[in-house]
């Protein structure tokens, strides 16, 4: 399996996620950049988690359904074809970071997955659930990992 380049022009690997991309911000989705996406794939899927949720791994952002082909994602959108799922705020598409006042900073951990066809998941699925397809049938993934505090 090879691996894929996953950036952000916003924040680098393990730094903070400006507010402005937070829920209590624009909560505009932060602009991401790939590359090392193999031939092969037909879809690529991606998947915004906090595992330092208070009730447990929260989803911030679910799309499947992106072309192969792209390179990225301008801030504050998807690919057109796209499909944004519902978040765990209850919303579709990107919901920005919000811990709790006091907390440590979260890890918001961004994944790309390169997949050798179309997916199905539940419309809300939980980040395990996203994992249990995601991780079974990926060609390829990247991954990056931005911070944020109240």
């Amino acid at each position: 399996m090879t691996d894929i380049e996953l950036k952000s022009s916003a924040f680098d690997d393990h730094a903070m996620i400006p507010r402005r991309h937070a829920l209590e911000g624009e909560n505009l989705s932060p602009p991401l950049a790939w590359s090392g996406v193999p031939d092969e794939a037909v879809e690529l899927a991606l998947l915004c988690e906090d595992p330092d949720a208070p009730s447990g791994t929260f989803v911030h952002w679910l799309v499947t359904g992106i072309d192969p082909h792209a390179d990225g994602l301008p801030a504050g959108e998807t690919t057109p074809g796209s499909h944004p799922h519902t978040n765990g705020y209850g919303e579709p598409g990107w919901g920005g970071p919000l811990p709790p006042v006091g907390d440590d900073a979260h890890r918001y951990f961004f994944r790309l997955y390169a997949l050798p066809g179309p997916v199905s998941i539940p419309e809300a699925a939980s980040a395990a659930e996203a994992h249990r397809v995601f991780d079974e049938q990926q060609l390829a993934s990247g991954t990056l990992i931005g911070l944020y505090k109240r």
